[in-house]
């Protein structure tokens, strides 16, 4: 079976999702990034895998699920990171991030099943933003990911093209939105109704101000790729 790979940022106000500040506050922003880790931890929880295994940058704490082993985040760039967290791993690998709360288990379901690594060697979800949110490897080998340039609009097609000149073979997944930015919040929001993410942002927005005319505005640089722009 597969191992299932979460790379998460501990949602601390301040250390995560700084895009989204204005027209959220630190704080709220630390809200909106604990309920997307909490419903991609959840989803991840309910999946069969060989191991589930949070790769974490900061300390666990109530949001997280029984049934995972926590690691901590190796040091370096995010590909470095991202190439480390593979390297815990001796057979399939599949690993997602924290920016996609409406990540389900239909969506993961092709890198899943049965025959999953039969016909494909990687398995590749793109963002919307041109970073990824899912990455898999049959055989993970760190050096897929060491040196791809992370962070970039081009993150995604740089990856990718990575994997296809190793020779692997790779299966495409759906493509997802990130939230980065206060637009992305809405619109992942609507599209993952009933889950924590929307709830909590059905219960902050009232209190922000104008979150689409402050994301035009954004001059801010990111906090980072797409999963696997993985944080």
């Amino acid at each position: 079976m597969t191992t299932l790979l979460v790379i998460a940022k501990e949602p601390v106000a301040g250390r995560v999702k700084t895009r989204l500040c204005p027209p959220f506050s630190p704080a709220q922003a630390a809200l909106l990034a604990e309920a997307a880790l909490a419903d991609t931890l959840a989803v991840v929880a309910g999946l069969p895998a060989e191991r589930r295994v949070l790769v974490l940058d900061g300390t666990a704490r109530d949001w997280l699920p029984s049934g995972f082993d926590v690691v901590p985040q190796g040091a370096g760039r995010l590909d470095e990171r991202l190439a480390a967290a593979f390297s815990l791993c001796a057979g399939p690998a599949l690993l997602v991030g924290m920016d996609t709360p409406q990540l389900s288990a239909d969506l993961l379901a092709p890198a899943l099943a049965p025959r999953a690594w039969h016909e494909h060697d990687a398995w590749f979800g793109p963002a919307a933003d041109g970073g990824f949110w899912a990455l898999g490897l049959a055989a993970p080998d760190p050096e897929l990911l060491r040196g791809v340039p992370m962070s970039v609009p081009g993150t995604g097609a740089a990856q990718r093209h990575r994997l296809v000149g190793a020779g692997l073979r790779v299966g495409e997944l759906p493509t997802l939105r990130d939230v980065d930015t206060a637009a992305d919040a809405r619109l992942v929001a609507r599209e993952a109704a009933g889950s924590r993410f929307a709830a909590v942002y059905a219960r902050l927005v009232p209190a922000s101000a104008a979150p689409d005319r402050a994301d035009r505005s954004r001059t801010r640089p990111g906090d980072g790729p797409s999963p696997a722009g993985p944080r």
